[in-house]
């Protein structure tokens, strides 16, 4: 009996070993032990030069040190977005390529584009939120205006334009939403960036930009382009003389922006809860807490599923505003 005994427990214990063989040995479960083991590829869906650009790079010196292997920033930009975010949606997912999106590629692009060419719910797969910040209302240095409240009397008198980093950019849709806010016309000017569309608001091309503080505050600092409001609730350290928009001309007016990291969908969970575990460690670094600083981002690092609450939840806020002041992409 004893034989038998000890017979049956070697079997069950071969049993459990080659078992857990075929689990560590299976392809996800090896591909997320070993990852990463080359390089990574960070997609930054707009111009060089912008806000998501910005925190990027800055993202990526980090995890570089973090990860022990480069992740390098590749800029894809157009379609407000999309074509980098479907590059990333395209891609295989092992967790070697990822995309830094503004929120509005996820809030505001599947309420705006008549066809997308990817599905921001099923074909991405979100890691978390990495930082925010507040938009600057700012105007070409050959507007004869010094203040919000007479820029928006100039802008009830004439139609004038304002620039964007693309249809549905975060830019954009703070753009919409100022104009909606302040009671003015204007005609959007859509960039393949942000900095293209600086550097015409900068020469006069376009009349006025709700930018992102990063992107817009050194130009404004340099006197190359006049700084009116800041959209967020209290003032900021970058330009402290620069009042907000509710201090200055409408009360209750706040429009902050923010930015997220995801994965082709299909990524692990191994793979993704390594991501987000360096993102966090990025995040809580002294050198990116001080270049976000500077920057005037704050971050963030929240859950996936916080995340996507938070996406849900501004989404619905968004369909409302396009729906009524009527806006499409082709």
């Amino acid at each position: 009996m004893m034989f038998k005994k000890d017979r049956i427990t070697a079997i069950k214990s071969a049993l459990i070993s080659i078992g857990a063989l075929l689990y560590l040995t299976s392809p996800s479960i090896a591909q997320a032990q070993s990852w990463p083991d080359k390089p990574v590829k960070l997609i930054i869906p707009f111009a060089a030069g912008g806000t998501t650009d910005i925190l990027g790079r800055i993202l990526a010196q980090q995890m570089t040190t973090i990860l022990g292997q480069n992740v390098i920033v590749e800029n894809k930009g157009g379609a407000g977005g999309n074509i980098g975010a479907e590059i990333v949606a395209n891609s295989p997912p092992n967790g070697y390529t990822l995309l830094l999106a503004s929120g509005s590629m996820m809030t505001v692009n599947p309420y705006l584009y008549k066809k997308l060419p990817l599905n921001y719910s099923t074909d991405l797969t979100y890691i978390t939120a990495v930082a925010g910040g507040p938009m600057l209302v700012s105007v070409s240095p050959n507007l004869p205006v010094n203040n919000l409240k007479e820029f928006i009397a100039l802008a009830k008198t004439k139609e004038l334009t304002f620039g964007s980093a693309g249809i549905g950019s975060q830019v954009h849709m703070a753009g919409e939403n100022f104009t909606y806010a302040a009671g003015i016309g204007a005609t959007h000017v859509p960039y393949k960036g942000e900095a293209p569309a600086i550097n015409d608001l900068i020469s006069g091309q376009i009349d006025f930009m709700v930018g992102n503080l990063p992107a817009a505050a050194g130009f404004a600092k340099a006197g190359k382009i006049k700084p009116l409001a800041i959209t967020s609730s209290k003032r900021v350290a970058q330009l402290p003389d620069v009042p907000t928009v509710a201090e200055a001309a409408i009360p209750g007016f706040v429009n902050v922006g923010w930015y997220a990291l995801a994965a082709p969908a299909g990524t692990p969970k191994a793979i993704v809860d390594k991501i987000y575990v360096a993102t966090q460690k990025a995040l809580e670094s002294d050198a990116m807490r001080k270049s976000l600083e500077i920057n005037g981002l704050t971050p963030i690092a929240n859950t996936p599923k916080e995340l996507e609450a938070q996406i849900k939840s501004e989404s619905a806020g968004w369909e409302k505003v396009i729906k009524a002041r009527n806006i499409v992409a082709q």
